[in-house]
């Protein structure tokens, strides 16, 4: 099965591991993945991840409160292989009033939207996290 768009399958698969509370999901590798997995990790929406280079896999481990409520409230994909939106570093998107984070695909790589103003970078919207 092919999927048009693997960054939002990777999403929705997240999203729906959080809403079931699982510990933890699996998906395929890839380095867009990957890079985005970091960030995540870096801003503290996720707990840990493992990269499996011969079965190209990586495990990713959910991060919960002690409620065990997520802590990713919600994770939304901005542009799609369709509609493709692209912002300049100027209108980069604050996400829940500061609350959340934007992740861009620019010349620098896949960066996150504070990083992107620091650097005067602009580029391609792919999701939103909060």
């Amino acid at each position: 099965m092919s999927f048009n768009d693997p960054i939002a399958e990777f999403l929705n698969k997240l999203k729906n591991a959080k809403e079931s509370k699982h510990r933890y999901i699996d998906i395929s590798l890839s380095k867009i993945k990957q890079k985005i997995i970091e960030i995540l990790k870096a801003h503290g929406f996720i707990e840990n991840f493992l990269v499996n280079k011969e079965a190209k896999k990586m495990r990713i481990f959910l991060k919960y409160n002690q409620k065990r409520n997520a802590v990713i409230h919600d994770i939304k994909r901005s542009s799609s292989p369709g509609l493709r939106k692209y912002t300049g570093y100027r209108k980069i998107p604050k996400v829940a009033n500061g609350m959340g984070i934007v992740i861009l695909s620019t010349s620098m790589g896949i960066i996150d939207g504070e990083t992107a103003k620091k650097e005067k970078l602009g580029g391609e919207l792919l999701c939103q996290v909060w």
